[in-house]
């Protein structure tokens, strides 16, 4: 059972908390969206309200192991000041005398920020002599970095190991939602999977058939499906060697009585370009051609799959939605499950996208923060950063 922030008195302690800061930065260093550092606010707040001392730690960027300039926290620390209406205290480095001396040196109301964690390459080993030197800046862990939740680093699994420890409010969320659609669902339970590969949802599709009543299949890797169904699909992308996997996945639904959804015409153009023209084909594609979007038949097969739904997870678009001439069966599908008014879970950085592009985050029960992470859920994985919370 993970503990949460209520089961842990903070008083007077300094707090290790591990956020997920890794925002973009444009050319001269400017955060570009400060969504994540939005995200951490209550978990933070809650613990200075409590009269702890909050350490926060985050990763930025892949500097491998070195100090990249361009990548300090210092930018993050003053929007956080701005955002918390005062002053984050921050020092260069995340472990060592000055970090040490820093957080020992908090009052009660002061928050401080360490500095990139990547800078050392032990953090992404999950080297335990790192974690234990990061434990030396608090009392007590909280995790609040779903987004990062799923690796084995020293800041996520190997913290919560040496101090008392529990999810933050944002980490928490997350688990609720998906435990509730994968251990509770309300039904009927719709799963709609897309993306290019097979291989990447494959782990997700074996977990989730038994539990769900419909899955939807669309994106590239519907057409390793179709070709193992005996359907032409011209030059689109295949995964070959997984056809077998993909008979296998066709006959379980079909012998354990779900409904499994695929395309019946698709939106084709002769090259993976935004300018090459698109045409509608029919199930069975020309060998010219390659398949770059669901066609409006799908389209309203699909949409009308979700009516009546009252449990929706969304992972994957339907197509190449990043170009105008192929986003439409993506968009479709997005409004039809805002449109459910069922318990909605959308995941992955791609379906994040979709759903921010056609304006229905707000009409959505939860949109995932980490991608990774949520595909692991999916799979029914224990996550390394969840593990040592109990």
């Amino acid at each position: 059972m993970v503990k949460k922030l209520s089961d842990l008195s903070f008083a007077g302690k300094r707090v290790l908390v591990r956020v997920d800061f890794n925002v973009p930065l444009d050319a001269s260093g400017r955060i570009l969206s400060d969504a994540r550092i939005r995200e951490s606010l209550p978990t933070i707040q809650a613990i200075l309200k409590g009269g702890g001392k909050p350490v926060l730690l985050s990763h930025l960027g892949r500097p491998k192991g070195k100090v990249v300039e361009s990548l300090r926290l210092l930018p993050v620390a003053k929007r956080l000041s701005e955002l918390l209406g005062s002053p984050v205290l921050y020092v260069k480095d995340c472990i060592g005398p000055e970090a040490e001396a820093a957080s020992q040196a908090l009052t009660k109301g002061q928050c401080l920020l360490l500095e990139n964690l990547r800078f050392h390459d032990a953090e992404e080993a999950g080297d335990a002599e790192f974690a234990k030197a990061l434990a030396k800046n608090g009392e007590i862990f909280v995790n609040d970095a779903f987004g990062a939740a799923h690796r084995a680093h020293a800041s996520i699994s190997g913290i919560g190991r040496l101090v008392p420890s529990a999810a933050g409010f944002l980490l928490q969320k997350e688990l609720d939602a998906f435990a509730r659609v994968l251990n509770e669902p309300a039904r009927p339970f719709v799963a709609i999977l897309g993306g290019a590969k097979v291989s990447d949802k494959l782990p997700v599709i074996q977990n989730l058939l038994p539990k769900i009543d419909t899955l939807i299949i669309g994106g590239a890797m519907a057409y390793t499906f179709l070709l193992q169904m005996g359907h032409k699909v011209g030059t689109s992308l295949v995964e070959k060697d997984l056809l077998p996997e993909a008979g296998r996945v066709i006959l379980q639904a079909k012998n354990s009585g779900k409904r499994l959804l695929l395309p019946v015409d698709h939106i084709c153009a002769a090259a993976f370009k935004a300018d090459s023209p698109a045409s509608v084909q029919p199930i069975d594609i020309p060998g010219s051609l390659m398949g770059l979007d669901i066609g409006p038949k799908t389209i309203a097969i699909y949409c009308d799959a979700l009516k009546g739904s009252k449990t929706v997870i969304w992972n994957g678009p339907m197509g190449v939605f990043e170009m105008d001439a192929f986003c439409k069966g993506t968009e479709a599908v997005a409004h039809a499950v805002a449109a459910t008014g069922a318990f909605t879970v959308v995941g992955g950085g791609d379906s994040v996208a979709a759903a921010e592009k056609t304006g229905i985050v707000a009409k959505l029960s939860h949109v995932s923060t980490g991608g990774g992470a949520s595909l692991e859920l999916l799979e029914g994985k224990v996550l390394p950063g969840v593990a040592v919370l109990g």
